[in-house]
């Protein structure tokens, strides 16, 4: 048996293939996996579980199916879905972990995140994080109609974007938007855990450093992503 780690598929109306991509992978491989853990930013934008989106339906129909036939889905916030309630999960099947978890994996305790946080070079977006993360923000942000919400997540991508052209145009993109890794080895080492899975980055690669690995997942915003874990070892390859 094997278990299942993707993330950032940033799944949105405008990308269809990526989603009927998505749709296939948990009809035929996810089936004969031990588990399924979604790493974040399963979705370009959350504003909140009553968004009756087809896309989210979509993929709320097609995990609680692979939920309903016996394979468990987990799913950690990532900072484009950190508004996914309970109520989604019901539907869905999923169980929400917190970021980080460590979680046993065939014998190894492991460490697993989105990984937006292991990025503190990049202080603005660990600024508006923080905010976004306050329950007194979510609260209120959730109390506004829908359509509010909406162009308010709109607002932030198109933010997103000029904050990245910006540092694209100074040079620092590579360096601001990866990870720290003096914040990594301080993460793994306040766990006592020498191996970390994440995403965030779309930088997939499988790191070795300092007697730790840490292995980063890729995106889906052009092909599938999806790393293979067994009681032999790691496999990160593309779909």
């Amino acid at each position: 048996m094997t278990t299942l780690f993707i993330s950032d598929l940033h799944l949105d109306a405008e990308r269809p293939a990526i989603t009927d991509l998505f749709g296939q992978f948990i009809a035929k491989e996810a089936r004969g996996a031990e588990a399924v853990y979604i790493l974040g930013d399963l979705f370009e934008a959350w504003v909140g579980d009553d968004d009756p989106s087809v896309t989210g339906a979509f993929v709320a129909d097609a995990l609680r199916g692979l939920a309903d036939s016996g394979v468990p889905v987990y799913f950690v916030r990532g900072n484009r879905d950190f508004l996914v309630g309970d109520s989604y999960a019901r539907r869905s099947g999923m169980s929400i972990l917190p970021d980080p978890v460590v979680v046993m994996l065939y014998g190894k305790p492991t460490l697993l995140m989105h990984g937006d946080t292991l990025c503190t070079d990049d202080v603005a977006y660990q600024q508006f994080r923080a905010q976004t993360r306050d329950p007194t923000w979510q609260r209120q942000f959730l109390s506004q109609p829908l359509v509010a919400r909406t162009a308010f997540a709109a607002q932030a991508r198109a933010a997103s974007k000029a904050h990245q052209s910006g540092l694209k145009a100074q040079g620092a993109m590579d360096a601001i938007t990866d990870v720290s890794e003096a914040t990594v080895e301080a993460t793994m080492a306040r766990f006592g855990i020498d191996t970390l899975i994440h995403g965030h980055t779309h930088r997939p690669a499988v790191h070795a450093r300092n007697g730790n690995k840490r292995i980063v997942l890729g995106d889906w915003y052009e092909q599938g992503s999806v790393l293979r874990v067994d009681g032999r070892g790691a496999v990160l390859s593309a779909l």
